[in-house]
């Protein structure tokens, strides 16, 4: 099983939950941006949230609507390799390697190696740029060459 599905604040939303989190989510999408964001509890108080809270909101609750186990990594949250690992969807050897290699920044807390979750989402964001690259230049070529794509 996935180790971040394992740690005791992952979401897995029930059916009921992912119905409603998809209506909850149309319903706050279909708001303006400007709008101010407030949310009203049962007891009668008002509680005013801060404008970003509403994009991560939307998110969460898309994420909840496809039935999506959510967990909230903080952008300090330090990972063992198996973590990093699952979250980069590779095995723990090749994240090792990557690591080993230098493409990704850790550091030892005594001979295991912890992996900074921002230094990981800055590798994969990083990597998702160099494929949308490579693959524009592939289809520049394919039209250059008149191959029909």
């Amino acid at each position: 099983m996935n180790v971040l599905l394992e740690k005791p604040d992952t979401i897995v939303p029930s059916e009921e939950d992912a119905r409603l989190a998809a209506e909850s989510s149309r319903i706050l999408a279909s708001k303006r941006p400007e709008e101010e964001f407030r949310v009203h509890l049962s007891d009668g108080q008002e509680l005013p949230l801060p404008k970003a809270v509403r994009q991560f909101l939307t998110h969460l609750l898309t994420e909840m609507s496809h039935g999506n186990a959510v967990t909230l990594i903080p952008i300090h949250a330090e990972m063992t390799t198996q973590e990093a690992a699952d979250y980069l969807n590779v095995s723990r050897p090749h994240l090792v390697k990557l690591l080993e290699a230098g493409d990704i920044e850790f550091h030892r807390v005594g001979s295991h190696r912890r992996v900074r979750f921002r230094d990981l989402r800055a590798y994969k964001e990083q990597a998702a740029a160099g494929r949308a690259k490579a693959l524009d230049e592939l289809a520049a070529q394919a039209q250059d060459l008149g191959l029909g794509y």
